[in-house]
């Protein structure tokens, strides 16, 4: 595995590099505080307990904190220490990060997969077209900044992003079958 990421770096890293040259103050200001927005999931999970608070939504809130826990244990607690890959300015020569990362290991993106796994969930819950465009927006955007800031590679973003929809997915799934077991 380790072979595998070190080849695909070399791609990668360009890219980044690229990013890099186009930083300016004011992108680098905005990507790094909407960045912070997902340590930890936090504004996910925080937007997910505001759909709790109403009666129409609350299914979706609950679905949402599941998807959450599942990208997590998926994620953050399986596959990025088997994986191990480091981050990019650990491997990228000239490659600045903007945010502080404290840990070591890079694939997938944790950050991506919470804002998909959320994202997916109020996609197929919420009502209002504008509520699920801006789910997706939402989540697009902090897979970006990940990649602006530097602390991704863009094969980890993308496999974050489809963990996250696959925990959105599994979840809504699971919902769907408890449903239909406990009806009489």
């Amino acid at each position: 595995m380790e072979h595998f990421f070190a080849r695909l770096a070399l791609w990668e890293g360009g890219v980044l590099l690229w990013l890099q040259q186009l930083r300016t103050p004011v992108a680098d200001a905005f990507f790094s505080w909407y960045t912070r927005l997902g340590n930890a999931g936090l504004v996910w999970i925080a937007l997910s307990l505001v759909l709790l608070v109403f009666r129409r939504t609350r299914k979706t809130g609950v679905l949402a904190l599941f998807s959450l826990l599942f990208g997590f244990v998926c994620c953050n607690l399986t596959i990025k220490p088997l994986a191990a890959r480091l981050r990019p300015w650990l491997v990228v020569e000239g490659l600045r990060a903007l945010v502080a990362e404290h840990d070591p290991n890079s694939f997938p993106s944790g950050h991506s997969c919470a804002a998909f796994a959320a994202a997916g969930v109020w996609c197929r819950g919420l009502s209002r077209r504008w509520l699920k465009v801006g789910a997706i927006v939402t989540a697009a955007l902090m897979a970006v900044s990940r990649l602006y800031v530097g602390v991704h590679f863009p094969s980890d973003v993308l496999a974050g992003a489809l963990l996250g929809s696959m925990c959105a997915w599994v979840v809504w799934m699971a919902e769907k079958r408890i449903k239909r077991k406990l009806r009489p």
